[in-house]
């Protein structure tokens, strides 16, 4: 696929900055994931949303396909890339957070510069330049984190504060 090279954009965080506040948020939502009961993370939902563990699948089945999608302009799906089983338990679903999490670390200082401001289709569905598609992978976990905390909160249960990260 033929990429479009934009201009250098004005440097707001560096990526190492951009590194450690992605990570912020997934360590926060890693809290969520271990807040909930064994027995509701994987069948617990609120007016007919996803239960809490179909999301954190949605994220993994993000996150590192994107990086390696920065990285080399080749966007493959988690599940095609990774060859990972779906976990079906908290500490599965963990492990592969964590997984993620330092595969994630691995990835980063491999995508090139000019990469961030190249434009791609993501995954034949997003169109824009790299550091785009990850602000949109992080806000799309932000979103969905907030079902989280409802649906943490309708059980009963206090949600780790959303600004610790």
């Amino acid at each position: 696929m033929a990429t479009t090279q934009l201009a250098e954009p004005t440097v707001i965080i560096s990526p190492d900055a951009f590194l450690a506040h992605w990570q912020g948020h997934r360590g926060l939502t890693r809290r969520i994931i271990e807040a909930f009961p064994d027995d509701k993370l994987f069948t617990y939902s609120v007016g007919g949303m996803r239960p809490f563990s179909e999301l954190a699948l949605e994220f993994l089945g993000m996150g590192v396909p994107t990086l390696n999608g920065i990285a080399t302009g080749k966007w493959e799906s988690w599940a095609a890339a990774e060859g990972k089983n779906k976990p079906t338990n908290k500490a599965e679903l963990l492990q592969a957070w964590d997984e993620s999490t330092a595969e994630i670390n691995r990835v980063w200082p491999t995508i090139p510069p000019h990469r961030w401001a190249e434009v791609d289709k993501a995954f034949g569905q997003w169109e824009g330049p790299g550091y785009w598609i990850l602000f949109y992978i992080v806000d799309n976990e932000i979103h969905h984190r907030g079902q989280g905390y409802v649906y943490l909160r309708s059980l009963g249960i206090e949600p780790p504060a959303f600004y610790d990260r």
